[in-house]
């Protein structure tokens, strides 16, 4: 490597990053030993992301490609050359995702008796009984729209699918009625579901999408047309992604200057079914507004997303084996949390142990007449949240209840924004977030009267506050009356109170937008030094996204100085491990099972006295600069032992861990097969269930 080489680490374009994550996704749809109806909510969840994908990303570029030339320069790499190569990786992908349904899910359905079928496969008795269904079920819910003269303007709701009608041979020969192009959205919402059970035949299952019942009697709809042709489109708007967050400040302001509107909602995407009539798609173009360059051919179906509603027909051998949520080892299943804190710290780990204990922890302290105070940041609300609900009990039991609500917490807006009102009229203060911050930290304090004196108790997550997610994301939480660690929890909702500068007032706590990125610099520095020592130096990182330049500078620093580096990333890593005079001493590796990995976890080989973090934060520009985040160690020992029990456990995961391979940038390698297979997440489970038998015992 020439010394220009050395001077300029090379990095992995973020976009194909992201995409080759989405990928290991499309890997498990894929794969025979993944459960089959567990394999198409693979498919849904990949057809998810791509749709969240092409709202932020794809429409972020679209709006950079628009800025003045100079401006785009500015920017390091070309909008309009990223936004190429990604749609091409797109193209690609949806090709393979494709073939995956048609030539290996389908058939596989089939040999278990499960039949999904068009209208063109109905017998006789089962068009009867569907045409008998659509009249009683579906036909009411339809609501068509025109595209003619009268209409000036359709505007298409984002991520719902609209099927069009084409009507030509009209039975009266009227030259007006020559020909008309009609467009209904699929009902998904008020009919209940994407899918219709038909009547089982023995053994066999049959199932349609309630588009192909709508098909099956569409010459009902439109009697008066000899000939109708029905097809799909789906649009993806914009999500709106601030800019801010995708920028560096002295950037910003050129950027906004040259935007002069913010094109809000615009289209990012209209997927289109390849078979549609050239009419029919140029009439949609033209009353939507929709442009050549947002087109994406699609196939007849689309808002894959909707698998995660597929019937399981009582077959559980088709899906993953339960893994009920386990007791916790040290937190009473009855009695007061709050008395348990008092006592020592407490690892919580959805979804393998029960969020059930964050809720009931804030329902005791809405009850207790000694507690005065809670306060909490919400991110994500579920839409009907216990834990909102527990903190209107508090508010209507009289606690000064505080509340800080992200309204910017993309697609959660809607209910973010219920319950903040929610708890506003019930008497809480809420606090809407911080001007130019997101707050992204995952905190709860309580204020209790003790002995004449406040004592403070506290839950800090790398999760949200969610009852939903946690049951399918991977998380940890610390449940602490230290009050090293709580007074500084206090200090943090202190600066959402009143926005002073908080910088330096955080001893044990990692705070961005503070002082979070030099804290880390600095622990890597140490070990650095103990590597230019001779000593043994290590940093072992388990994130969702790597993509901060300068935090992988000086990672790759570190690791020319000797320091052992081992990346466990989930999604995007614009990182390229394993390159000589660059990153030789770095191995990463990413983790793609039946739970989404969402923990953060900071580890510091310190010496011999490892330092131990978890955070909210992952390392990327917007989580170190522009969010509130929040790393917190873990003091306790056999605390800090379990979480690197548990991190260890992802380390040596051989089934479902994948490596990034040097010699072609962002490609994947499964790793089964490997002498012993451990699969962590389930080798996890059974580690917290034996700590969960040997407290009984």
């Amino acid at each position: 490597m020439s010394e220009t080489e050395q001077a300029q680490p090379r990095l992995l374009n973020r976009e194909l990053s992201w995409l080759t994550f989405n990928r290991r996704v499309l890997q498990e749809a894929q794969n025979p030993a993944v459960p089959l109806l567990e394999r198409l909510k693979f498919l849904a969840i990949f057809s998810s992301n791509l749709d969240e994908y092409f709202k932020v990303r794809v429409a972020t570029l679209r709006r950079l490609v628009k800025l003045k030339k100079k401006t785009r320069a500015k920017l390091g790499e070309d909008p309009a050359q990223q936004l190429h190569d990604l749609l091409l990786e797109v193209g690609r992908q949806q090709q393979e995702f494709g073939d995956t349904f048609r030539n290996s899910i389908l058939p596989e359905l089939g040999r278990h008796h499960i039949h999904l079928i068009s209208e063109h496969d109905l017998t006789s008795e089962q068009h009867t009984w569907v045409q008998e269904y659509f009249r009683e079920n579906v036909r009411d819910t339809l609501s068509p729209i025109i595209l003619d003269e009268n209409l000036h303007h359709l505007f298409l709701r984002d991520q719902s699918v609209y099927l069009t009608f084409y009507l030509t041979q009209p039975a009266n020969h009227k030259k007006q009625d020559e020909e008309r192009v009609v467009v209904m959205e699929l009902p998904t919402k008020r009919h209940g579901g994407r899918f219709v059970r038909l009547p089982d035949v023995g053994e066999d299952h049959y199932v349609m999408f309630l588009d192909d019942v709508i098909r099956c009697c569409a010459q009902e709809l439109f009697a008066t047309y000899g000939k109708v042709q029905v097809q799909a489109v789906k649009l993806s708007r914009d999500a709106e992604l601030d800019i801010q967050e995708e920028v560096s400040d002295n950037l910003l302001a050129k950027i906004k200057s040259s935007l002069q509107k913010r094109e809000t909602g615009f289209p990012a995407r209209l997927l289109y079914d390849p078979a549609m009539p050239k009419e029919v798609l140029r009439a949609v173009m033209e009353k939507t507004g929709i442009g050549k360059e947002e087109l994406v051919e699609g196939s007849r179906y689309h808002n894959f997303r909707d698998f995660f509603g597929f019937p399981d027909f009582g077959l559980p051998h088709l899906q993953y084996v339960p893994m009920p949520p386990l007791p916790h080892p040290t937190l009473p299943r009855t009695g007061s949390l709050l008395a348990a804190l008092a006592q020592r710290d407490h690892l919580l780990h959805p979804p393998y142990q029960s969020f059930d204990y964050v809720t009931r922890l804030i329902n005791e302290a809405a009850k207790d007449a000694q507690v005065s105070d809670i306060s909490i940041t919400l991110y994500r609300v579920g839409s009907k949240s216990d834990v909102a609900k527990a903190l209107l009990k508090a508010a209507k039991n009289g606690k000064q209840v505080t509340v800080v609500v992200e309204l910017k917490a993309r697609f959660d807006e809607e209910s973010n924004m219920f319950w903040a009102e929610k708890l506003q009229k019930a008497g809480a203060n809420v606090i809407y977030g911080i001007p130019d911050l997101k707050v992204h930290s995952k905190l709860l304090l309580i204020t209790r009267a003790e002995e004449g004196h406040n004592k403070l108790y506290a839950y800090l997550s790398t999760g949200n506050f969610n009852e939903q997610t946690s049951q399918i994301y991977a998380d940890h939480g610390l449940f602490t009356a230290n009050p090293i660690l709580t007074r500084e929890v206090a200090e943090v909702f202190r600066y959402f109170h009143d926005r002073l500068d908080k910088t330096g007032q955080f001893e044990h706590l990692l705070v961005a937008p503070f002082e979070l990125r030099q804290k880390l610099e600095a622990l890597i520095d140490h070990e650095i030094t103990l590597a230019h020592k001779g000593k043994e130096a290590y940093i072992i990182l388990k994130l969702n996204a790597l993509q901060d330049e300068r935090m992988i500078l000086k990672l790759y620093e570190a690791s020319e100085a000797g320091v052992r580096v081992e990346l466990l990333i989930r999604g995007i890593s614009c990182l390229i491990p394993d390159l000589a005079g660059q990153s030789r001493n770095i191995q990463q590796r990413g983790i793609v099972d039946r739970f989404l990995e969402h923990a953060r976890v900071y580890v510091f080989g310190n010496g011999g006295e490892e330092k131990v973090y978890t955070a909210s934060a992952d390392w990327m520009s917007r989580n170190l600069d522009r969010r509130v985040e929040v790393a917190f160690p873990i003091l306790q020992e056999d605390l800090k032992a379990e979480v690197r029990h548990l991190l260890d456990l992802q380390r040596q995961d051989s089934v479902k861990s994948r490596d990034w391979q040097n010699n072609f940038v962002g490609s994947t390698t499964d790793r089964a097969g490997e002498a012993e297979e451990v699969r962590a997440q389930f080798e996890t489970y059974a580690y917290l269930q034996q700590l969960a038998k040997k407290k009984r015992k």
